[in-house]
């Protein structure tokens, strides 16, 4: 029961209920998923000449592994535009009080300082 692949494909458009579904013959795996990878035979020498390095696949795996923005070169989604351009638009200057806010401390701040320093201290004690 050999059948042709335009066959196939004949038998899977008819077969569906009025869709039309795409019969795929290009097989990958998947490099999102993990893989696990055993050991050959002991005792059988060919084993690793058998095994070829798929170029293909190892490049595909290489980019799905990348990270947007070295994938692409503007973001692709609206979400992605957050936070794409991590450089500074200006250079921080410490000493101009309108962009540097330093922690000042205050009666309130200072009090509650000492008392955490102080609780830790007793818990530390024990």
């Amino acid at each position: 029961a050999v059948v042709s692949t335009q066959s196939r494909e004949a038998v899977v458009s008819t077969q569906s209920t009025g869709k039309h579904q795409k019969l795929h013959k290009d097989y990958r795996v998947n490099p999102f998923k993990k893989m696990h990878v055993l050991a050959g035979k002991p005792n059988e020498a060919t084993a690793e000449e058998d095994a070829q390095e798929d170029d293909q696949y190892i490049n595909i795996f290489k980019k799905a592994r990348e990270l947007p923005t070295e994938k692409y070169e503007y973001p692709q989604t609206e979400s992605q535009s957050y936070g794409w351009f991590t450089t500074p638009l200006i250079d921080s200057d410490r000493s101009d009080i309108r962009l540097h806010h330093p922690r000042k401390m205050s009666e309130v701040t200072k009090y509650m300082d000492a008392a955490w320093r102080l609780k830790e201290q007793s818990e530390n004690m024990q």
